[in-house]
């Protein structure tokens, strides 16, 4: 069973992000109590998503609560709790320092966050994602930036001579990051309003005239939510992350084309092997072994499932898993990257 839940924070400043976590962590005691004393066997468990309703984060973790009970100890009810706020920094706290290290709460974070420590975010960050209970993805992602189509931005060679005004949703927030790299790595143009609440939000926003586009969204996204806007061609699609080009959009040429010199596309690659474990399910640190055992097991199970895989397909995703293994290996990868390489991420953003 799954009960759906909001529970939308609102945007906060760095600052504020412990004491949002602490409120919605004191909101979710009342659940917590409704756990056995073993949280292998909980009656009750909760999945954070760190985006508001409706996006593609909160789609498939619906999907995989509505499966995964199955396949843990007791079938328990699986409440899903958005928690949006301060580009995803609000819900990877919470789940880092707040939640209760016994099995019943996990979540989806940001693609990006963990690489945040790594890349500088000095002063939105202080954990370690090293740390955290990986559990996997349930697919791997290839993004792309788009503009309106009144835009002068129409391809990517566009975007190293003219300006394109695009939506940001929080500093650590990948909308961010990326474009900020981008223009210091290989000269892109990208303006970055800050202050939206979500992809969501800022695609109303660029149909509405305030913004010209996006710099990073989801093809999986945008097929689930915008598909209407490819066919119509009310969008242009100006580049893709991955390295070779996604079957369903060979035409689109990929952001590498952009790199000038060999530390330029190393660099790119860091940058965007976030989209390797596109949506990046945790659970808090310090799990006892057998609770973390059970969570992968659980998470793993579920994602083989054909119901599962059919429902993902109906909001445009294919599974195609990331199990724990794997996603602990490439955020041991990352960290272990040529010092050079990272500094120039880093130049790049400011940092």
């Amino acid at each position: 069973m799954i009960v759906h839940g909001t529970g939308v924070v609102k945007r906060l400043e760095y600052g504020l992000c412990l004491a949002a976590a602490v409120v919605a962590g004191s909101a979710l005691q009342e659940v917590r109590a409704q756990t056995s004393e073993n949280g292998a066997n909980a009656k009750m468990m909760t999945a954070i998503v760190y985006s508001p309703p409706g996006s593609s984060y909160d789609l498939i973790t619906r999907i995989i609560a509505r499966h995964m009970p199955k396949h843990l100890p007791g079938q328990p009810t699986m409440i899903v709790k958005n928690m949006p706020g301060a580009g995803g920094l609000v819900a990877t706290r919470y789940l880092y320092f707040t939640a209760p290290k016994d099995g019943t709460v996990f979540g989806t974070i940001g693609r990006g966050i963990p690489f945040e420590p790594l890349l500088g975010g000095a002063g939105t960050v202080d954990f370690d994602p090293l740390k955290f209970t990986w559990l996997g993805s349930p697919g791997r992602e290839t993004s792309l930036a788009i503009s309106w189509h009144s835009s002068q931005v129409k391809t990517a060679v566009d975007l190293l001579t003219k300006e394109l005004i695009i939506a940001g949703t929080g500093a650590s927030a990948d909308s961010e990051i990326i474009p900020r790299a981008l223009n210091g790595l290989i000269g892109t143009k990208f303006k970055i309003i800050s202050g939206y609440d979500g992809i969501t939000k800022a695609s109303l926003a660029m149909e509405g005239g305030e913004i010209e586009g996006l710099a990073y969204w989801s093809w999986s996204g945008i097929k689930s939510a915008k598909m209407d806007w490819v066919r119509d061609h009310k969008i242009n699609l100006i580049y893709q992350t991955a390295a070779t080009p996604h079957p369903e959009i060979p035409h689109v040429p990929s952001v590498m084309t952009l790199a000038k010199t060999d530390d330029q596309r190393q660099a790119l690659e860091l940058l965007f092997a976030r989209d390797v474990i596109a949506f990046p399910f945790v659970a808090p640190p310090d799990l006892p072994p057998d609770r973390s055992r059970t969570l992968k097991a659980a998470f793993a199970a579920s994602l083989g499932e054909p119901g599962l895989v059919a429902e993902a397909q109906q909001i445009g995703m294919t599974i195609d898993p990331v199990f724990s293994d794997e996603a602990s290996a490439l955020i041991q990868k990352a960290f272990a990257t040529p010092p050079e390489v990272i500094a120039a991420i880093r130049n790049a953003m400011g940092r």
